[in-house]
């Protein structure tokens, strides 16, 4: 799920934020459609939180029934990325990926596809013919710092991730380290993302780096978390944000659940992030926008998408973003 928006907000890290608060934060997902009846809770970014770690974009969809009449399931069509790495984590279903490098791969539920952008990728994705009914899943997008922003695009695939499991939690790490389990995923700042399944009640702690500040979401179910003394329920729709100081999160369930555990570092940067891509100045941003209306190399091209041609970008917003 890349961002298909045509009139794409602009969002920058210098953009005001909210008073620092003890207590856990709720960021309420903002729902986007993107077309076909495939809609997504978008929960990052939010103003005042254009970043979490170097998690910098979330979207969480489904359960959605993609062979139902009238659906042809998803269909994203080529699409350009800069200074990002693109995270895809299925719940259920299947996605195929194809991009600009050559890749083409089959996700499936329990897999990782990683696309480090760089200074510039293309990339397309669709349910493939042969699929189970139901697709769930989130697609997030971390920034890369200065000096990483521009390396050569690459894709890894890792169809095994480490496990841990604490009380009545089972984790797969997708990114980082936790509960002693380290992520081979390639990383470019201190981060770490973890599933975490709930197979019935539990009451029982998650350690935190203090270092690092932290986002809840609940892809199924709901939960209570207990932090600094203060307790916050999250379920569908809702991200709840944990500042940085905290040794431990409380994880209680009355019954089973699925979240996703994603916090790292601050995000020692400005970034600037519009339509797909990621940088550090507006003038990047242009640039980009630039080399993909002209068909640039610096994308490449997408081959085996069937469903059409390419996206166009849409206009830059008026004011600091202006056509080369």
């Amino acid at each position: 799920m890349s961002n298909l928006e045509r009139r794409p907000t602009l969002t920058s890290s210098a953009d005001p934020a909210p008073a620092v608060l003890a207590e856990p934060e709720v960021l309420t997902a903002r729902e986007v459609d993107l077309g076909e009846g495939m809609p997504v809770r978008r929960l990052l970014p939010k103003r005042g939180h254009t970043t979490i770690g170097a998690w910098c974009f979330v979207d969480h969809f489904g359960p959605i029934d993609t062979v139902a009449p009238v659906r042809h399931g998803l269909r994203v069509p080529p699409h350009p990325h800069t200074g990002l790495q693109t995270v895809t984590w299925l719940v259920e279903g299947t996605v195929l990926h194809r991009d600009s490098i050559g890749s083409e791969q089959l996700i499936r539920p329990g897999q990782l596809n990683l696309m480090t952008a760089g200074r510039g990728i293309a990339h397309s994705e669709e349910s493939p013919p042969e699929r189970p009914p139901l697709l769930h899943g989130v697609q997030l997008w971390t920034a890369l710092p200065r000096g990483s922003d521009r390396v050569e695009p690459v894709f890894d695939h890792l169809p095994e991730l480490p496990t841990a499991a604490t009380g009545g939690m089972r984790l797969t790490v997708l990114m980082g380290e936790l509960l002693g389990a380290a992520s081979p995923a390639r990383t470019f700042s201190p981060i770490v993302g973890a599933d975490i399944a709930i197979d019935a009640a539990t009451d029982d702690d998650l350690p935190l780096r203090p270092g690092f500040e932290y986002g809840v979401l609940a892809m199924s179910g709901r939960a209570e978390l207990h932090v600094s003394g203060h307790g916050v329920t999250v379920e569908p729709g809702r991200m709840v944000y944990l500042h940085p100081g905290s040794t431990h999160v409380g994880v209680r369930s009355t019954g089973p659940a699925r979240l996703l555990l994603l916090g790292g570092e601050p995000f020692g940067e400005p970034i600037v992030m519009w339509w797909n891509f990621v940088a550090h100045t507006f003038e990047e941003i242009a640039e980009a926008h630039a080399d993909w209306r002209a068909a640039s190399s610096r994308f490449g091209e997408v081959a085996g998408y069937p469903y059409g041609p390419r996206l166009e970008v849409p206009p830059l917003p008026p004011g600091r973003l202006r056509p080369r």
